[in-house]
């Protein structure tokens, strides 16, 4: 069945939300609509909406000039089995002594490695972003170094790649959370599938807000690959959160944004031990005064 999408940009997250509902009633109506703050540092947010029929370009004229957006731009999309595209696109990923892999690649795990199973069909999270791979090189860095975690968590776990690279680095539990209950089912599939049952566990939760990372801190290493905005909200939790000489694992940020974060954190008592990047992206390494 064919698809349009229709993208469009405006200022502020306000009127954004509000664009998005007014879309809702349009007719034909979306299939889903989607609302994105643009990390450029621009103000900009982003507005997508998905349809099995042709949108009304007329109504997407009118919404424009109600919201103050840029012009729709709508796009017919291609007839595409996604699931066997990533399988041909994602190739196995090496992070130091990580391997990620789909099981169409399981034949290509080296020994000695530790290998973390991610299927294509839960592909957020599976370290073929910077960001994530970024977190694991930083963690394979810490482990050369000679640094073993005791109590681990994984915030804004997507599909707990990071969580369960670090129980399997070290044999222990590990607690992993995320706002979104789809990622949480994810993860927890993620964790069956690495025989990881009993050692990740994952909890739906904003940020620290969950009974069970309360009962767990203080943490040694907390990881939290998401975007700056909330990387820059959850400073304090961090700070408190953190056991004295404890680290936190930080991605999700464009290279230019990574020192705003590092003074927020700095202004926590966190100071940076690390830092590498990929790209365009950055993964920092803070430790909390011990």
């Amino acid at each position: 069945m064919p698809t349009w999408s229709a993208l469009t940009t405006l200022p502020g997250k306000a009127p954004a939300e509000a664009l998005a509902e007014a879309m809702e009633a349009m007719d034909p109506a979306p299939e889903g609509v989607g609302v994105f703050e643009i990390e450029d540092g621009s103000g900009l947010w982003e507005v997508g909406a998905y349809f099995t029929a042709p949108p009304d370009g007329v109504a997407l004229a009118i919404l424009e000039a109600a919201f103050g957006a840029q012009p729709f731009a709508v796009s017919e999309l291609p007839e595409i089995d996604w699931v066997a595209k990533v399988r041909r696109d994602l190739s196995p990923i090496v992070a130091g002594r990580f391997f990620l892999y789909g099981s169409h690649d399981a034949d290509k795990v080296p020994a000695g490695a530790i290998s973390l199973l991610i299927e294509a069909a839960m592909a957020f999270g599976t370290g073929h972003h910077g960001t994530t791979k970024g977190c694991l090189l930083a963690l394979d860095r810490l482990a050369d170094a000679g640094v073993r975690a005791q109590n681990v968590a994984d915030i804004g776990c997507g599909t707990a790649v990071l969580a369960m690279a670090a129980a399997k680095l070290w044999g222990l539990p590990v607690l992993a959370s995320d706002i979104d209950a789809v990622a949480v089912d994810v993860a927890k599939a993620n964790v069956l599938a690495n025989d990881l049952a009993g050692r990740v566990t994952c909890v739906e939760a904003a940020g620290f807000d969950h009974p069970a990372l309360a009962a767990a801190a203080p943490f040694d290493l907390v990881f939290a690959n998401i975007l700056m905005g909330p990387l820059l909200d959850l400073a304090p939790a961090m700070a408190a959160h953190l056991a004295p000489g404890g680290r936190a694992i930080l991605s999700g940020l464009l290279t230019e944004q990574a020192d705003r974060v590092i003074t927020a954190y700095a202004a926590e008592g966190l100071r940076l031990e690390d830092r590498g990047d990929i790209d365009v992206w950055s993964t920092l390494v803070l430790r909390k005064a011990a």
